[in-house]
């Protein structure tokens, strides 16, 4: 990997779980590969899952997902009980910080909270907020699951933040065209 000066994109993406957030997320760096840029995706919850699977033994594996221990840990531990908002915001402004000398676009796909946009904006002008919805997804998550913060926080965030918003209602293909549109006109 060629260290050389880049004027890198930020692309974040919100949604509710299982709405295709990490599909984007690929697709992007996929579509940046193909044009011979160099991309990576990245997570603003990459610290907690390394805190979950070192200290707690999870596998990584989505299957086996300990979602609401993600959730305790990352808001009602860390963001609230030690009062620690931008303890995440902070450690991925800063990974953006080292990463964007060797990349092109950074891809981070689990933007959850408003001030995660904010700040990651502010810090970067040069940020793409990509909001993806899938209308009438029957979600997994049990009612608690789906009422924590982690999962309402943008819910009142106005549409006019967002640069685009994806609706995800088709194929993956007809999702990837829609991937491939915005970013025709952001490279």
């Amino acid at each position: 990997m060629e260290l050389k000066e880049r004027n890198t994109k930020i692309y974040l993406i919100c949604g509710k779980a299982r709405h295709g957030k990490t599909t984007i997320g690929k697709m992007i760096k996929e579509y940046y590969t193909n044009k011979g840029k160099e991309a990576t995706v990245t997570l603003l919850a990459l610290y907690l899952k390394t805190y979950v699977k070192q200290f707690f033994g999870w596998d990584g594996k989505d299957e086996t997902k300990p979602r609401d221990l993600l959730q305790e840990l990352g808001t009602d531990i860390i963001r609230k009980k030690l009062n620690k908002p931008d303890f995440f915001i902070n450690r991925t402004i800063e990974d953006i910080e080292i990463l964007s000398n060797f990349f092109d676009a950074i891809i981070i796909d689990d933007i959850r909270f408003v001030e995660e946009i904010e700040k990651i904006k502010q810090a970067y002008p040069n940020t793409v907020v990509i909001k993806v919805i899938r209308d009438n997804f029957e979600t997994e998550l049990n009612s608690k699951q789906a009422s924590h913060a982690t999962e309402v926080g943008l819910d009142n965030y106005s549409d006019e933040n967002y640069n685009y918003i994806i609706k995800n209602n088709g194929t993956l293909e007809d999702l990837n065209n829609k991937v491939i549109e915005i970013l025709k006109g952001e490279m």
